[in-house]
């Protein structure tokens, strides 16, 4: 039950802070008193969608937090799977908006996404506006009416998985398909590219490699002349000419070097660095002279690497690739689909024993699900009729009927409420029942929904719109028999419904400087007699509409 809600900011509301005892609620006042401001607070609890117009002019955020004390193991469950604290039962949900637009949710203090704040709102408030009755033409909620009265859960649960898992299996089962399609249109094509690709010998970083010998060989010539250059200078002992080499010249330094150190002992160093660099030198003058010998002109060879590259650099380019490592993908993704498709239909016809157990396996469910619901029409309409005779509706005919659709979530069925205020043959309640008979049969399901579910606070929003005299204190009592089994919120203009309630509480609107301010009062016995006379003769409360009230009271 809804146990208090406190609001701040939020439209004409300043502040507003009021317990709810657990019976039915009365909740009244002239038009535009701000009677629906409360339930779009209510409905920013339940997850609806926040507007920053929503905050009182001058504020830069609005509060809405009810607290709720609820003894209900779907919700303790849904508590410990996200990790919020249950605290025996006493939940505390928060929203906050502020002037961005932006909201936030909190359940027991701890944040939350609005997901999760809209699962649990629906789980505790059940909001019944004026327009609700229109679903009444709505076939799939017919149907979830019937389920909920008929306790069919457990079974729509395991329809609704068995649904999923069959719906996924399909749609591997049609891509498969399809691929294996593609591959034997394909298969010719892809064989021949697979084999030329395979044929290539491609390898990581063979193009770079090639690209530098190629480069070489090209200059072959050039490379041998600088060689044969750098040869002469650095060992020239065979030139004939009888020029010296740089390294025959270090040699001749060294010798030198070591004689001064004779006289000059601190040219040791020196003498010990030009060793090094003869050293030094000498090596690589031996390098040289080993790549000058092997510097030779190939053009055999370089033809070679001149057709690899071309045919390298035309599978790139046939391919769209950039890489050898992206041909080498193609080539393995190739391979896949040419020696892939035996594994590929091995595949397929395991799936297709998962698709006929699982289509097997949601007939049974769906014809469980329509077994129990033609069990539970016959009581389903007798319940029915005997809440609509009570409001008035003593010659009505209702009935359910169930249609056969293609197996989905829900099963195989459709329901289709039939319903004659007159007597006469039944006909789809969309077609034929006033709006007057449209909210009789709406609380008459709500009703009975109540006697089965454990069904959160219900909140009713005028359901008694275009109903008066003994109707609507018809419809008052079963408002207030609901009441004995739940929390009932009924927001009503109708005197004869509001006298049934156990607490009643007034909406009313005043004026503070230069904006309009809603309020919220719980009336005493003297104050319900006024509210109610005033309910009965408009502006001006006469002495009789005084003396209806108290009778109506007692």
């Amino acid at each position: 039950m809804l146990s208090s809600l406190h609001i701040r900011n939020y439209v004409l509301i300043d502040a507003l802070d009021v317990s709810f005892p657990d019976a039915l609620i009365i909740i009244s006042g002239p038009t535009g008193a701000g009677k629906s401001i409360l339930l779009g607070a209510l409905g920013l609890l339940s997850g609806a969608k926040a507007d920053a117009a929503a905050i009182a002019g001058g504020a830069q955020t609005c509060i809405v937090e009810g607290e709720f004390d609820v003894k209900d193991e779907g919700l303790r469950r849904l508590c410990l799977e996200n990790d919020l604290d249950y605290d025996e039962g006493h939940l505390i949900i928060r929203r906050t908006v502020s002037e961005s637009g932006r909201s936030r949710g909190f359940i027991n203090d701890s944040p939350v996404p609005l997901s999760l704040l809209a699962e649990f709102g629906s789980a505790l408030v059940d909001i019944h506006s004026q327009h609700d009755t229109l679903l009444l033409t709505d076939k799939s909620y017919q149907l979830s009416v019937l389920d909920a009265v008929a306790g069919n859960g457990e079974l729509l649960a395991k329809c609704g998985s068995n649904c999923t898992a069959l719906r996924e299996v399909r749609l591997r089962i049609s891509a498969l398909e399809e691929r294996i399609a593609r591959i034997r249109q394909e298969s010719d094509y892809n064989t021949a590219v697979y084999e030329q690709l395979l044929s290539a010998g491609l390898q990581e970083g063979q193009i770079a490699e090639l690209e530098a010998e190629q480069y070489q060989l090209a200059h072959s010539e050039q490379i041998k002349e600088l060689l044969s250059a750098a040869d002469d200078l650095l060992d020239a002992t065979d030139a004939s000419d009888g020029r010296q080499g740089i390294t025959s010249d270090l040699s001749a330094l060294g010798r030198n070097m070591d004689k001064l150190v004779e006289f000059i002992p601190s040219f040791k160093d020196l003498a010990a660095r030009v060793e090094s660099a003869r050293i030094e030198l000498k090596d690589i003058a031996e390098e040289v002279e080993a790549a000058n010998e092997r510097a030779v002109s190939d053009p055999a060879r370089l033809e070679s690497i001149d057709a690899r590259l071309s045919l390298l650099y035309g599978l790139l380019k046939r391919h769209n690739c950039s890489t050898e490592a992206e041909l080498i993908a193609k080539r393995d993704a190739l391979q896949q689909e040419v020696c892939g498709s035996e594994q590929l239909q091995d595949e397929l016809e395991q799936l297709r024993g998962q698709c006929a157990a699982l289509e097997k396996e949601q007939k049974e469910i769906c014809d469980g699900l329509h077994a129990a619901r033609e069990k539970a029409v016959p009581s389903f309409v007798k319940r029915i009729l005997h809440t609509l005779s009570f409001m008035e509706l003593d010659r009505a005919v209702f009935d359910v009927r169930l249609n056969p659709v293609q197996p989905g979530p829900s099963g195989a069925d459709q329901a289709e409420f039939l319903f004659s205020g007159g007597g006469s043959k039944p006909a789809p309640v969309a077609k034929c029942a006033s709006g007057g008979e449209l909210s009789r049969i709406m609380l008459a399901l709500k009703e009975l929904m109540s006697r089965h579910m454990n069904m959160p606070t219900m909140i009713f929003d005028e359901i008694d719109t275009g109903i008066s005299g003994s109707v609507a204190d018809h419809m008052g009592s079963v408002i207030c028999e609901m009441g004995t089994r739940m929390q009932v919120v009924a927001i009503t203009h109708l005197p004869q419904v509001a006298a049934k309630g156990s607490a009643h509480y007034l909406v009313q609107k005043s004026v503070e400087g230069d904006r309009a301010v809603s309020s919220i009062k719980k009336l005493s016995r003297d104050e319900r007699v006024l509210e109610l006379a005033r309910m009965l003769s408009g502006a001006k409360v006469t002495d009789e509409a005084l003396a209806n009230a108290k009778a109506l009271l007692d």
